[in-house]
């Protein structure tokens, strides 16, 4: 991109989540000031913890690193090919964690905070953003995550026309290292799989026996649980977001959901038991560098305190857990993207206002950043008079955000809307040539081998789109 050849007025970018943090990082790499607005720590969420920037709430992972067998492993390969700071900071504090990238969180909002603080062009000022952003600001990023303010949210509402949609997220707990009894759990990744900054043996696994397993989905059914923390009015309606159950609600579904979800055993080997594979597993994941903390894997729940306590310790190896962290639950929020949305990100009603993250209905953490990368990259090419080619809806970005503004099926003036926050898949990718649109995939060859085709082609079209970007400059 050309140098300008006077000041620019500066973007101003609200929430210094990661869809923030990323969307003021690629502004001010483009040669555009930027004023990131959070309101933490003076005004706090029910789920943060501290004022860093980028605070990780649920999880330490950014899933599968793999490109050529996990569709969010073709969006961080795609992240780092457009200098993403999330993933700079994710690579520079990864944690073991099998095929998975995790990161400590500790360090890894700290890096994003220093980074963002450090930038010339970047002002960070720590305010609530009071309703809509001043009329005299012409290009905004919202950026405000699930866990927008009130008063923001109300007036989002009043000017689109549209109640917001919502759906209840869950945070796992988190137990110390050791309290975890090592006598009878071991260490090992599924299938032995090493990963990003792993051995292989990167997971701690509690095995249950059958009777084991019953009686503790048994448990999680009949205890006691909290209601949920809200921003906003709550609706009895708001449902869950299915890639973040709560356990207990995973136990209703049926005895055998949760062994084929996250206590599934499979690919894993108890060497207690003479090497007997066990009937089901709880798998606890690295939570900082200094391996003291460990997470315990896909457990969010909505449990009150003392009934995590009582029935978490009935796991084989936590009986004297010491938890560092219980698991909570909150609303999040999400726009109607597809009817409220252009295809550049920005609010039909008024333009100015364009939005990243999480609210715009997008779910996990490296699709929310991703998502700030592009609102970026679009509000800075914008503000300097540039042309910004879509990303090809063949690139996992370009799928996702193809997802965001027009690609759900149903978008409905009248009644309950049916667009749902989802994370990135195979699904949103465009079919292979020569391929029949809903073709069933069989056989694990094949399967494979068709994500390895989505792969190709997404990095192949990504290159051809920042090639043509640079011949833009």
């Amino acid at each position: 991109m050309s140098e300008p050849s006077c000041p620019l007025a500066p973007i101003h970018v609200i929430g210094g989540g990661l869809a923030g943090s990323e969307a003021a990082w690629q502004i001010a790499r483009a040669s555009v000031p930027v004023v990131l607005h959070e309101m933490r720590p003076s005004r706090k969420t029910p789920a943060h913890r501290t004022g860093d920037l980028a605070e990780l709430v649920c999880s330490n992972s950014f899933r599968a690193d793999d490109p050529q067998a996990s569709a969010i492993g073709i969006l961080h390969r795609e992240m780092r090919c457009l200098d993403s700071l999330v993933m700079t900071a994710a690579d520079a504090h990864k944690l073991p964690a099998g095929g998975a990238l995790a990161v400590d969180r500790g360090q890894f909002s700290e890096c994003i905070t220093g980074k963002i603080c450090a930038h010339p062009l970047i002002t960070l000022i720590r305010e609530e953003i009071d309703g809509l952003p001043p009329a005299n600001w012409d290009n905004v990023i919202i950026a405000t995550g699930p866990l927008t303010s009130p008063s923001l949210a109300s007036a989002l509402g009043a000017l689109t026309g549209e109640r917001d949609l919502a759906f209840f997220d869950a945070i796992a707990p988190v137990v110390q290292r050791d309290s975890i009894d090592m006598e009878k759990t071991w260490l090992q990744s599924r299938y032995d799989k090493t990963g990003p900054a792993g051995t292989g043996a990167d997971y701690i696994n509690c095995p249950l026996t059958k009777d084991q397993y019953i009686a503790f989905v048994e448990a999680l059914v009949d205890a006691d649980r909290s209601e949920p923390h809200t921003l906003v009015e709550e609706f009895e309606d708001t449902p869950y977001f299915n890639g973040c159950l709560p356990v207990e609600v995973m136990a209703e579904r049926g005895r055998e959901t949760l062994r084929h979800g996250p206590m599934k055993p499979f690919g894993l080997t108890n060497p207690h038991a003479g090497s007997a594979k066990p009937y089901a597993v709880v798998q606890l994941r690295q939570d900082n560098a200094l391996g003291t903390l460990y997470n315990m894997v896909g457990f969010q729940t909505k449990l009150k305190h003392h009934a995590q306590v009582e029935i978490f310790r009935t796991i084989p190896g936590l009986e004297n857990a010491s938890f560092a962290r219980l698991g909570g639950i909150h609303r999040n929020t999400f726009l109607n993207s597809p009817k409220l949305l252009d295809g550049a990100l920005r609010l039909r009603a008024d333009p100015r206002l364009r939005f990243a993250g999480q609210i715009t209905g997008c779910e996990g953490y490296v699709e929310s950043a991703a998502i700030g990368l592009a609102a970026g990259r679009m509000a800075a090419a914008e503000r300097k008079g540039e042309a910004c080619p879509p990303l090809p809806p063949t690139t996992a970005l370009g799928a996702l955000i193809n997802h965001i503004t027009g690609g759900h099926i149903a978008i409905i003036d009248a009644g309950p809307p049916s667009f749902q926050p989802m994370n990135v898949n195979f699904g949103l990718f465009p079919p292979i040539a020569g391929q029949a649109h809903g073709e069933k995939t069989r056989g694990a060859e094949k399967g494979r081998a068709r994500k390895a085709a989505i792969s190709q082609r997404a990095a192949r079209d990504l290159d051809s789109w920042l090639n043509q970007d640079r011949a833009a400059e």
